[in-house]
Parts: C-alpha cells; structure tokens; sequence
C-alpha cells in the first residue's frame, strides 16, 4: 500500500490526536497541519516532521507547493471549529484532495447540497466521522434488530451527560452560532446512531434547549425515544458521581441497558481504516442526523409532559437554569 498525503486542519483540538492516531496506525503521513493556537506539542508524538502554520494564508501556499512539486496531499481531515467544517472542506476539495470530517460534518442541511456538487464539480469525495456505527457493541444491538420479527416500535431512552467545565462557554462552543449548541456539539453522533438503528424520523419534539441542557421525544419508523443530553457536572446521576465519574451515557431499549462507555479507543483507526477501502460514510449518511438537529435546534419548546425523558422534568426542578 502507498503511503498516501495527509494535511490536517485543526490541530490544536480535542479531538485531532485521535486523527494523527489513525492516519499513523494505517501507515500514512501528514504532511501539513494548521491550527490558529501554537499549543500542538502533541505533533511530537506522531508526526514531529509535519509542517505547521498557525495562519491560513500560509498554510494555503504550502499546500499549493507540494501540488506543484508532485507531493500533493491526498486527504484532508477536518477538525476544526463546527461552523468552519463547510468552508475547510471545501478548501481540500479545491486542493484536489479528498476529505475526512469531524461531525457534525455542516451545521445547516443545504450546505450539504452545495457540498454535494461540489464533490461532482472536483471528482472528489467528502468523508463524516460517524464512529458510534462501527462499535462492536452497537453493532451486535444493529444486528439483532434486524433479526427481530416484532412489528412493534421499541422504547427507547437515550441519556448523555459530559461535564464541561466553565471555559466551555466562554469558547466557541457556548456560542450556538458557532457549535450549534448542545444538541448539534455534543448530540449530533447519538441521534445518527439512533437514526441508523431505528429508522427516519417522522416527528419529533423539544422540551428543554439551553446553553447546558436538551431533551425531546423522537417518533422514529422503528422505535419511540426519550432522550436528554446536559454539559453540567451536577445532572450526574449520584451512581456517576460517587464512582468518579465526569460522563455517563445510558441506552435502554425495553427497560434493557446497552453498554457501550468502553470501545472507543480505535474508533477513529477503524474509521479512517474503512474510509481507505472505500467503505466510509459519505454525505447522504451524514444528511439525516444533520437535519434532526437543525429542526431540534429550531424547534418550538413544548410543555413537559409523560412522553418526555423523566430527567427533563426532574432536572428542571432540582437544578433550574443558571
């Protein structure tokens, strides 16, 4: 196999070391990344050669040279702020390049439109990171769901909660804007699972959508679900908080608990491993859940009611909005 181009955009976030981890796993180099904050010592351990700028224009040119000299890149991967995905993809398309991004791939559905001709225009392709899809445990839940002979839809509740701590704010990731708030930021890979699992959404409601909470019920083809999502330490359950921990994530389907907290390691290397063989999730993939969390984040809240997660109600009395 031949080792093939990366640049990486990016590269000072969360997330992008489980990007140089997978394009390093699978044998590849990266060549360039670029970051506006110089914080990217953790380049050291994986690709201390690649080149790195701190500023767009830079960056651009640099890119543009290792074309010229017959170096190009071949991929780009997008880690960069939610709202710039749209703008950085089509700067790798326009660089003759592929492209592997982080969700949610855009924040807005008809930017997918414009993506797609795009994608026809340069002959190119367009990559999401759905890795939730690839884990053995969610996998096995997929498989017996299509062996099921039962008609019946399934109840479903789904709940996710991830301290963030007060920077989270004050970035772009408070800013709505920017991130899409809390049902796109941190919402948007479960709500592709569900979709994946249980089929289309044919309607759906909002009771709670603030800056550290969202919870709604979804009527999806295959199943009912209840789900709550929150950023703040003190929605923990108290099993959560004696154990420790900052996150729990919770999916029962007829009262029966998935587990799937562990697993995620080598989501990203599998992810990037799949993309290479041909087998990654393209645009279409990416276009369902893009849409529900652009109606979610547009949705008119309705009263709490029993159709809700017993979380919305609960948490909206012992933990009101700051």
């Amino acid at each position: 196999m031949n080792m093939l181009n990366f640049a990486l955009i990016g590269a000072a976030g969360y997330i992008a070391p489980r990007h140089m981890e997978a394009i390093k796993k699978n044998g590849h180099r990266l060549v360039a990344a670029l970051d506006p904050h110089d914080s990217v010592g953790i380049l050291d351990s994986y690709f201390p050669n690649a080149n790195f700028f701190t500023e767009f224009e830079r960056f651009d040119r640099h890119i543009d040279k290792l074309k010229r000299q017959g170096n190009a890149v071949d991929y780009f991967s997008i880690c960069s702020p939610n709202y710039l995905h749209d703008s950085h993809v089509r700067f790798g398309l326009r660089s003759g390049a592929d492209v592997i991004c982080e969700k949610p791939l855009v924040l807005n559905p008809w930017n997918l439109d414009a993506l797609q001709q795009m994608e026809q225009e340069y002959q190119r392709k367009i990559f999401n990171i759905l890795q939730l899809r690839l884990h053995p445990g969610i996998q096995q839940l997929k498989k017996e769901l299509e062996e099921s002979q039962t008609l019946e839809k399934r109840e479903v509740e789904l709940t996710y909660i991830t301290s963030r701590g007060n920077w989270y704010h004050s970035s772009w990731k408070g800013d709505v804007q920017k991130s899409g708030g809390i049902g796109t930021n941190i919402g948007v890979h479960f709500f592709d699972l569900l979709l994946w699992l249980f089929g289309p959404c044919e309607a759906q409601k909002v009771c709670l959508n603030s800056f550290d909470r969202a919870s709604g019920f979804l009527a999806l083809k295959k199943a009912n679900v209840r789900w709550f999502l929150g950023i703040d330490e003190s929605l923990l359950p108290s099993e959560a908080k004696e154990s420790g921990k900052r996150t729990f994530r919770s999916l029962t389907m007829e009262g029966k608990a998935w587990e799937f907290s562990a697993g995620f390691e080598d989501l990203h290397t599998l992810s990037y491993q799949k993309i290479l063989q041909g087998e990654g999730f393209g645009l279409e993939e990416a276009r369902p859940s893009i849409e529900l969390v652009h109606q979610i984040r547009q949705a008119t809240i309705s009263p709490l009611s029993d159709i809700f997660h017993p979380l919305a109600t609960r948490v909206s009395k012992e933990h009101p909005f700051q």
